[in-house]
């Protein structure tokens, strides 16, 4: 080999070897959903524009995320660099002075694109403390074919009778299809974000106006005894090990005749690739029950957010300003289609006339979110906001141990009774201690 071409070869050896020493590696904890999922294929747009940021991947259920997030962040740990964590979280760490502020977004992100509600959800005092990836209400995905073969048809504002209707003339458990899938994995975002929104669309509340847990109201009683009685009569076996991924696995699959949950869902169970019955899927807005004017309106969104304890500040927000930009959205539908775009968080996207064409779910994903009503999310009057939680910090606690009790309770092993008296003594003992209570 000339020497020459060998010195060459060694140059840019030495080169990449300066580069990679000079690179600075952040470390993203994220959540173990599609959306999450197909932003790490999409890092190569990000690491060429910025070669001198490495990205690390901490992949988590939704339920060890959360555990592991709260815990680095509350003691300052510094493990993380960008957190996934919610619009329950983002206020709560903001106030505390846990995470950084983004009041410095690079010229070209146009904030101002973001939806509303989203942006007031992700902010203290008018300022920004994390970026939306994706935003969510909450509606029915349906097997049209399977209604239609059995006789039924889901109105688009569907009572809850309605549903259990449905579901029972839908169900064919030789055939292994089950008439309604729902939530049962315990978990104060998994079973009882749904759980939550259904007793909210029976007039039901948390808690009264002096903090008082309301388990033990008529309303609590008639939704969670309706919801045990759908899942055991026509959900799938082992559905209280069932969270949002078990289930979009399920309707993929074409074993579930219904399916009432987060509206991300419905770029999954249209997807031709991953879903066997992507062509037949039908839409209808979240339940009420007769008489009571409240479909259960939840507002989510998957957000980025800086700890204060990172030592990398500069390229996390580089990362999170890339990960939840326009240029993000118009990346995903070049290589994916616009269906797979992340959809609720940005106006521009609902005014997108091809994202509206190529995804049937738009318009009603963009109606169920602008319904939602997080400052009133009951018809009785509540000391609380939040939809499908309870904005104080003390509920990521309260919301977990409850659903622990609702779960057993799917699974057999308490009634419904015992699980509804648990759930109110255990809430009381902790407001209580938490001083809410006197």
């Amino acid at each position: 080999m000339p020497y020459s071409y060998r010195a060459l070869l060694g140059a840019c050896a030495v080169g990449a070897l300066a580069t990679s020493a000079m690179a600075e590696t952040i470390t993203v904890a994220t959540v173990n959903n599609g959306d999450m999922i197909r932003m790490q294929g999409m890092m190569e747009d990000f690491t060429a524009q910025h070669p001198d940021i490495e990205v690390e991947w901490v992949t988590l259920e939704e339920n060890v995320l959360r555990q592991r997030v709260t815990q680095d962040v509350a003691t300052g740990g510094g493990q993380f660099d960008v957190m996934t964590i919610g619009n329950y979280e983002v206020p709560i760490w903001g106030e505390r002075g846990w995470l950084l502020a983004l009041d410095d977004l690079p010229e070209g992100y146009d904030a101002d694109d973001l939806i509303p509600s989203i942006r007031e959800a992700l902010s203290v005092d008018g300022t920004l403390y994390a970026l939306p990836f994706y935003g969510e209400s909450a509606f029915v995905m349906y097997r049209k074919d399977l209604a239609e073969a059995a006789g039924v048809s889901i109105p688009e504002e569907p009572t809850w009778a309605q549903i259990k209707e449905a579901a029972a003339a839908m169900t064919d458990k030789d055939a292994g299809v089950y008439g309604i899938c729902l939530r049962g994995k315990p978990g104060w975002g998994e079973n009882m974000a749904f759980i939550s929104a259904m007793a909210n669309s029976y007039g039901a509340r948390w808690f009264d106006m002096d903090w008082k847990p309301q388990f033990d109201s008529e309303e609590w009683q008639a939704a969670f005894k309706d919801y045990l009685e759908m899942m055991t009569n026509y959900g799938p076996p082992g559905a209280s090990s069932n969270g949002f991924n078990e289930n979009l696995s399920l309707f993929q699959q074409g074993k579930c005749g219904m399916w009432i949950d987060a509206t991300v869902a419905a770029g999954f169970v249209t997807d031709p690739e991953e879903s066997t019955v992507a062509d037949k899927v039908g839409y209808a807005v979240f339940p009420n029950k007769e008489g009571v004017d409240n479909h259960g309106n939840w507002l989510w969104s998957w957000n980025l957010g800086i700890p204060q304890s990172s030592d990398s500040p500069d390229a996390a927000k580089a990362f999170v300003a890339w990960a939840t930009s326009k240029e993000y959205t118009q990346l995903v539908a070049e290589k994916q289609g616009w269906r797979a775009a992340p959809p609720g968080t940005r106006t521009s996207l609902y005014k997108n006339s091809t994202y509206i064409e190529e995804a049937p779910f738009a318009t009603l994903t963009k109606q169920t979110m602008d319904a939602a009503t997080p400052e009133k999310p009951s018809v009785q009057d509540v000391p609380y906001v939040g939809a499908q939680f309870v904005s104080i910090p003390e509920f990521q606690g309260i919301g977990t141990a409850v659903g622990q009790q609702f779960s057993a309770a799917l699974a057999g092993q308490v009634d419904a009774d015992t699980a509804l008296n648990n759930a109110q003594q255990l809430t009381q003992r902790e407001m209580m201690k938490a001083g809410y209570i006197k």
